[in-house]
């Protein structure tokens, strides 16, 4: 199997644990290239560890997992190139504006004509006008899609996106989602934590949800559906909710 047909990440038996806590206790998923994979779980679940354990800021206690085809374990460096990571908090520059930040990254980067990348993110995630204009001015929404436009500066086949809309408004959330969006159409393929079911139903071409260390369900939102029975209320059927499905299999809200 080519790098091309692989999965862009495999997941194989992963397990980590601090003392006594088990965090993961044997997690498997693949991700198709180019597509969004949601990674569903409560606080707690786990999500953040898988991911600081794919992007090589964390050692798994056992398990395997490749990204980009590289081994996180053995091949750290080439995973590190392959990926770009975005966590909770916007990591942007506050006193410089959208533009400079932008071309800051990509001078660190070396690459040529920094100027012309910052312009052409700054117009993929419209922020046009508001490129030079302080970040400290910003929305929450407009900080976010900044901080994603950054870590796509050198084409990152693979981007890891932990909680990315926590604490925005629901315009903001609107925002980013539409940024996450277009990343997977232009091909470059997203893991997504989060513990909203809404967002996962709403970007994710595959959900998996991760409880108590373990993957308990990974399917396309249609499959996870067919879990539960239609409801019948008033003789009108109703069909489940990935909040119907959750509930049921983990017993509490995300």
């Amino acid at each position: 199997m080519t790098t091309q047909q692989a999965p862009a990440i495999q997941v194989q038996g992963l397990e980590k644990s601090y003392k006594e806590l088990h965090v993961l206790r044997g997690v498997d998923f693949d991700v198709a290239r180019g597509s969004i994979f949601a990674l569903l779980g409560s606080n707690g679940a786990g999500k953040t560890t898988v991911v600081k354990i794919l992007s090589t800021l964390l050692k798994a206690d056992a398990g395997t997992a490749r990204v980009n085809g590289f081994d996180v374990a053995t091949q750290a460096a080439d995973v590190r190139e392959s990926i770009s990571l975005t966590g909770q908090f916007a990591a942007v520059d506050e006193i410089l504006s959208g533009r400079e930040n932008l071309v800051l990254v990509a001078r660190l980067r070396h690459l040529r004509n920094p100027g012309k990348i910052a312009d052409d993110l700054l117009e993929r995630f419209s922020l046009t006008e508001a490129g030079a204009r302080k970040v400290a001015t910003y929305s929450g929404g407009m900080r976010r899609r900044l901080d994603i436009a950054m870590s796509l500066i050198g084409d990152p086949p693979v981007i890891f996106l932990d909680e990315p809309t926590t604490g925005l408004d629901p315009q903001a959330r609107i925002e980013v989602w539409q940024a996450v969006r277009e990343l997977a159409d232009r091909g470059t393929t997203v893991l997504l934590t989060t513990q909203y079911l809404d967002e996962a139903e709403h970007l994710a071409d595959r959900i998996a949800i991760l409880h108590e260390g373990r993957i308990i369900v990974n399917g396309t939102l249609a499959e996870l559906k067919q879990l539960l029975p239609p409801a019948k209320i008033e003789y009108v059927e109703k069909q489940p909710t990935l909040e119907d499905v959750f509930l049921t299999l983990v017993g509490t809200k995300a």
